[in-house]
């Protein structure tokens, strides 16, 4: 019985450690699942796939196209179909009513005495109406739909840059953060050891045990900028899973060519009025010259060519006498009509001339929001290029920066072990290393930075994209 149990007991423990063993597979298999790696350019692409507002953008542009079509329809003639049955009675007076929606109107004689009986009625008709010429009004009306058209798909447009430029900018804002870590890390790291042999002297009284205090307190303070650092980078993480719309994953950057030597050159430069903010502003001008050429041609005489089939059916004969039963239930006279009619509302004239006063203006109010626009943009787009130029000079002499700190802090811990430094002297250097490291690393970045500022000043993003692509392919 003792082998029994105990084999059991072997077979339970065997049992217990494949299921912790496949439920710490499946456990790592679902944190590797919440993981992605994305280079600047993939992730600009999904941003651009994913993100509520760009999807919105597009579905206001497939609106507006639908309005195009739905002003088209106007030029398709008009054929109306009634049926009616109803049961009434047939008291008819002599007289004169002005036009409103309230009394019914009734055909036929007067009759000599009012009676309470009703009769059955019935109407059947087909009106078609078509207007022939319209003086281009209808035209106008499609030109100002396009004109909308053309207006949401610059504002997609716009909208697509904004989420590009954001998601760079985020992106950019991750490497610089995981730098600053790094630099941070490797600032602990020296301290930590610098730390311990400076115990080590204080020990063995080779050095003052205040130089121990301080190298323990530059040490903290190395790691509370460790943990500041830290915190910067979840934040700046956090924000790009938000752009990217994926919370619950945690996305990994690619440096690729971005921290190498940054480049001399840059992307073509192209017109600031092909700006996606450029293009908008140019649609509203249009949208506003297609509403004043609506009013232009409204003032027109409308002219229809109709024609009517319809028949009628009553339960009172001609002489106003009831017939009873389902007579009038079924139409039982017929007609048919064919002509032309004009109208023109001739006391319009006064509203269309204010609308278009209106309207006028308001072209006139775009147009000099457009010439603001081109002025702003060309503004931004040479401050974005001082900005890179800036930017090329800080990155050439950050590297001998960072040989410079990188020396005096070696320097400056041999002196301190053969006692001609003094802890502050140390401690001065390897800050000044830290801040060496992280601006060559920001620097290199701020180059990048500006080259994007650069193309979306000019409006397209693409061009920088494909450079820093031909850049980490190691293209020309």
């Amino acid at each position: 019985m003792l082998d029994n149990y105990r084999a059991g007991l072997r077979w339970i423990t065997i049992t217990l450690v494949l299921l912790i063993s496949l439920g710490q597979t499946s456990l790592a298999q679902s944190s590797a699942d919440q993981k992605r790696t994305l280079t600047l350019e993939e992730a600009v692409d999904f941003a651009l796939k994913n993100y509520p507002a760009v999807r919105a953008s597009l579905e206001r542009v497939t609106a507006a196209q639908a309005g195009v079509g739905l002003a088209r329809t106007n030029y398709l003639p008009r054929a109306d179909v009634v049926w009616q049955t109803n049961r009434a009675t047939d008291n008819n007076i002599t007289g004169l009513v002005l036009p409103q929606s309230i009394i019914a109107p009734i055909s036929g004689p007067v009759p000599m005495a009012t009676s309470n009986r009703s009769a059955w009625g019935s109407a059947a008709g087909l009106l078609f109406s078509w207007e022939p010429v319209d003086f281009g009004y209808r035209g106008a009306k499609v030109d100002a739909a396009r004109a909308t058209r053309d207006r949401a798909t610059a504002e997609a447009s716009l909208t697509r840059l904004d989420v590009a430029v954001a998601t760079v900018n985020v992106y950019l804002t991750v490497l610089a953060a995981q730098r600053t870590v790094r630099a941070a890390e490797a600032d602990v790291e020296r301290r930590d050891t610098f730390d311990k042999a400076v115990r080590v002297l204080v020990d063995n009284q080779l050095r003052a045990g205040a130089n121990a205090s301080r190298a323990n307190a530059e040490l903290a303070r190395a790691r509370v900028n460790l943990a500041r650092a830290q915190q910067q980078e979840k934040i700046s993480r956090a924000a790009l899973t938000d752009i990217l719309g994926l919370p619950d994953t945690s996305v990994e950057v690619v440096e690729g060519s971005l921290l190498g030597p940054p480049p001399d050159e840059s992307p073509k430069t192209t017109s600031v009025t092909n700006n996606p903010v450029a293009e908008v502003q140019h649609a509203r001008v249009e949208e506003a010259q297609a509403q004043v050429h609506i009013l232009d041609r409204s003032y027109y005489p409308k002219l229809y060519l109709q024609s009517s089939v319809y028949g009628r059916g009553s339960g009172w004969d001609p002489a106003g006498n009831f017939e009873g039963g389902t007579a009038g239930l079924g139409p039982d006279r017929s007609n048919w009509a064919v002509g032309l009619t004009v109208t023109l509302p001739v006391l319009d004239i006064f509203s269309i001339r204010s609308k278009k006063g209106i309207e006028a203006a308001n072209e006139r109010a775009e147009a000099a929001r457009y010439d603001q626009t081109l002025q702003d943009l060309t503004g931004q787009l040479r401050k974005a290029q001082a900005s890179l130029e800036g930017a090329r000079h800080v990155a050439e002499n950050t590297p001998v920066e960072l040989d410079a700190a990188r020396t005096t802090e070696t320097q400056e811990r041999s002196r301190y072990q053969a006692g001609l430094a003094t802890l502050i002297d140390v401690a001065d250097a390897q800050s000044l290393l830290v801040q060496a490291e992280t601006d060559d690393a920001l620097a290199r970045l701020a180059v990048w930075q500006n080259l994007a500022s650069v193309a979306a000043s000019q409006g397209d993003l693409q061009p920088f994209l494909q450079f820093l692509h031909e850049k980490t392919q190691g293209g020309p």
